[in-house]
């Protein structure tokens, strides 16, 4: 007889903690090794986790909708079938056992605590971090009503303020302790030195009102982030895409015969812009700080938009070493396992530039914003026929039916200029124009 544990995976190297989306099995089901046995959010992916080992679920310890730190025990199991079965089933906890997985409910003191009260942690720990660090929505709403996050105690990892913590202590707050107001010809909905905005709408007769799904409230946030760390332009090029257009149509029924893959526009593309990240690095970049990190992977981000709602996305890794059929392959992996919750945690790691493609629900163009850790992100628009004025060898001027695109790159001008941004482009739509028959 034999327990296993069943833990909070780590699914990105930077995420400190998941939140258990709901439960698959319920305490007494027998289950096996590899079968998916409950979803977690976390802030880069929605995934169902499997089974650990094959057995009979004993004990769930942290319910459906709360966050834990990684490495959690979240769940037991039991080895044993026989011996599990003649055990009585133990009721599911409501919150996690161990101080560090949030607790379900949370006091706020009437008064700020003072951040020195706090327990000290290691300078550049895990704790510190989180300590000092709240979500920019937290923080968004801190600033809003002038309260110092580093002064309460919050319920998240290492005493991290979440925005249940906030929002309670506002709550508790009477009213004469409510920020200040703000001089002549400030926001009066933002303090000094922090973004404007408008009041919070609120909602009218016959409005319906939705709370923000686990993976909208992430996006939300990652967005923001990524605006402001970010100094973001964007650039475009008409890219004409006939000549790719007829090699597909050439190898398309061998290619498709051969590999049982759907051969699409996108691994032409992808094939490009490997070449052309080689040719410019500091669009296969990443900013630390002062220092600028050139890659030398090439692991290209590819956007899969989920249904109902939501945006994921997993990186194919050493892009530039597979071949035309090792592109399709790998991309129509990930985008099948992102929409089924089958990704696993490096499926969302690493990506050092990304391409995002709206062009499939029929945009021309856009301006995507540049994920956190990157320099540049690549907007395929919707690839259709178009006239266009061809000079013929004899210099004669003759209009032509071609399948064109608009592709966009929004790139961070702190360290990519407008130059290199537009050599990148201009290379890539040469490489695309020209292709050889037989493929680059």
């Amino acid at each position: 007889m034999a327990r296993v544990d069943v833990i909070m995976p780590q699914m990105g190297e930077s995420i400190a903690e998941g939140t258990v989306s709901r439960w698959l099995k319920k305490v007494g089901d027998t289950v096996k090794r590899d079968e998916p046995i409950f979803e977690i959010s976390t802030d880069k992916v929605d995934a169902e986790i499997p089974s650990p080992s094959a057995g009979v679920l004993m004990e769930i310890l942290v319910g459906d909708g709360l966050t834990v730190a990684v490495n959690t025990v979240v769940a037991r199991l039991e080895t044993d079938a026989a011996a599990a079965a003649a055990a009585p089933a133990p009721a599911p906890a409501a919150a996690p056992a161990a101080p560090a997985a949030a607790p379900a409910s949370v006091g706020v003191p009437s008064t700020p605590v003072a951040a020195s009260a706090a327990p000290a942690a290691p300078a550049g720990s895990l704790e510190d971090r989180l300590r000092t660090k709240s979500s920019p929505l937290v923080r968004k709403i801190a600033a809003e009503h002038g309260v110092e996050i580093a002064a309460l105690s919050g319920s998240g990892i290492a005493g991290r303020v979440t925005r249940k913590d906030l929002e309670a202590f506002l709550a508790a707050r009477p009213a004469a302790a409510a920020a200040p107001q703000p001089a002549a010809g400030a926001s009066m909905y933002a303090p000094s030195g922090t973004e404007q905005h408008g009041p919070m709408p609120t909602p009218w007769a016959g409005d319906v009102v939705e709370p923000m799904s686990k993976i909208r409230r992430i996006t939300s946030d990652h967005m923001s982030m990524a605006r402001k760390v970010a100094a973001h332009v964007t650039s475009f090029f008409e890219i004409d895409l006939t000549r790719v257009a007829r090699i597909r149509q050439a190898m398309r029924r061998d290619f498709e015969a051969q590999s049982g893959q759907k051969l699409t526009y996108l691994p032409f593309i992808l094939q490009a812009v490997t070449q052309q990240l080689k040719r410019h690095p500091v669009l296969n970049a990443a900013v630390a700080g002062t220092d600028v990190i050139y890659r030398k992977q090439i692991n290209l981000g590819i956007a899969v938009a989920l249904e109902p709602t939501g945006l994921i996305v997993p990186v194919l890794k050493r892009a530039d070493e597979l071949s035309l059929t090792g592109l399709t392959r790998g991309v129509n992996d990930l985008a099948a396992r992102a929409r089924g919750k089958k990704l696993s945690p490096t499926d969302v790691q690493d990506a050092t530039f990304t391409i995002t493609n709206p062009g499939v629900f029929g945009s021309l163009f856009g301006t995507p914003i540049i994920p956190v850790g990157t320099t540049a992100i690549l907007g395929l628009g919707a690839i259709e026929k178009r006239p266009k004025v061809i000079t013929g060898p004899d210099g004669e001027d003759t209009i032509a039916i071609r399948t064109c695109a608009y592709f966009s790159l929004s790139f961070d001008h702190k360290v990519v200029d407008g130059a290199d941004a537009d050599r990148f482009m201009a290379d890539l739509k040469k490489a695309l124009e020209s292709i050889p028959e037989t493929g680059f």
